[in-house]
């Protein structure tokens, strides 16, 4: 049986992308074995999973180097047929080359890809749109053959537990809004999301999703809007617990962010605000019920960066402030 191991190190949204290229090395490798490594903190995606194997974990927190060190190691144990690094960082460069596998698959960013077998180009170009999950698909198209003639979407798999662990919050309508994202620059400000909840109907739930560090701006979005459905779940739900609520929402909303993926993965409708970042990236939701929003003004400084910013670099965060509510309420 051929193994093959699956790297991707970055964060959450990059590893739901990724399960794209698991779909499709299970299509082509039915009864392979396939595995993946994550960093800590994100190995839940993969709570029994149909067809992923060994999770390996990465602690990035608590003894970084001495992890890695010991990861390699491990690693080098397994006789992989093939390693498939999606991450173009040093790190997992440096698991992917000292790993003991003829085929050491990567991107030619990876400032290590001179010691791959194979190397593939990464591009983003604004004037050809292609989707990363398209661009990681080149990993692996020289030794499989795409089903249907088109690349497979993400997908996660909600366990039976996680499904009924948020049943209680399916009764009705209801929508979710997961307010945050890593980057101040990508998330739409505070203020917009208040006024956007006061025109939702009385009558329907409001989910706020997060990370536990997003508790507090969800209750201050939650008692400022102060909508009687309204309820904070940030930090209360795992990852594949928000995945299964996003499901069977009326309309989920959020940022250029992980959460836009979770529903990606589901088919789940979709409505994201892009501000700093553009749907050029190639980053964009893959639900067939999705639009993307975006600020109407030509900004020169648009997009500022690739993945956004702790504050805006020029002060006004026009690509935020100027977005229409009224078309997040077009889309209830």
């Amino acid at each position: 049986m051929k193994k093959f191991l699956v790297i991707q190190t970055a964060s959450i949204g990059d590893v739901v992308l990724a399960t794209s290229l698991l779909e499709e090395l299970h299509y082509n490798y039915p009864l392979e074995k396939i595995d993946i490594l994550v960093k800590k903190g994100n190995e839940s995606l993969f709570t029994a999973h149909p067809f992923v194997g060994k999770i390996w974990i990465w602690d990035k927190k608590k003894n970084k180097y001495a992890n890695l060190i010991n990861l390699i190691r491990d690693i080098r144990k397994i006789d992989y047929e093939y390693v498939i690094n999606i991450n173009r960082f040093f790190s997992s460069g440096l698991i992917t080359a000292l790993s003991i596998s003829d085929n050491k698959i990567g991107f030619k960013k990876n400032p290590l890809s001179l010691f791959f077998d194979q190397r593939v180009e990464h591009l983003i170009d604004k004037r050809i749109f292609t989707h990363e999950v398209e661009r990681n698909y080149n990993l692996i198209e020289p030794f499989c053959e795409d089903d249907e003639l088109d690349v497979s979407p993400p997908k996660l798999y909600p366990t039976k537990e996680a499904t009924n662990n948020v049943k209680q919050y399916k009764d009705g309508l209801y929508y979710t809004i997961s307010p945050s994202s890593l980057w101040f620059t990508k998330q739409f400000h505070k203020e917009g999301w208040i006024e956007f909840i006061k025109q939702i109907p009385k009558e329907a739930s409001i989910y706020l999703l997060g990370s536990p560090s997003d508790i507090l701006v969800c209750e201050e979005i939650k008692t400022v809007s102060n909508h009687p459905k309204c309820q904070n779940l940030a930090g209360k739900l795992s990852f594949l617990e928000s995945t299964s609520l996003m499901k069977d929402a009326k309309m989920n909303f959020m940022n250029d962010s992980a959460p836009m993926h979770f529903c990606s993965s589901i088919n789940a409708p979709i409505t994201a605000i892009f501000c700093s970042t553009v749907s050029a990236f190639g980053f964009t939701p893959l639900s067939e019920n999705s639009l993307i929003v975006e600020t109407k003004e030509k900004l020169s400084c648009r997009p500022c960066g690739l993945h956004g910013f702790k504050k805006c670099p020029l002060k006004h965060f026009k690509c935020s402030l100027t977005i229409d509510v009224n078309e997040l309420v077009n889309r209830l």
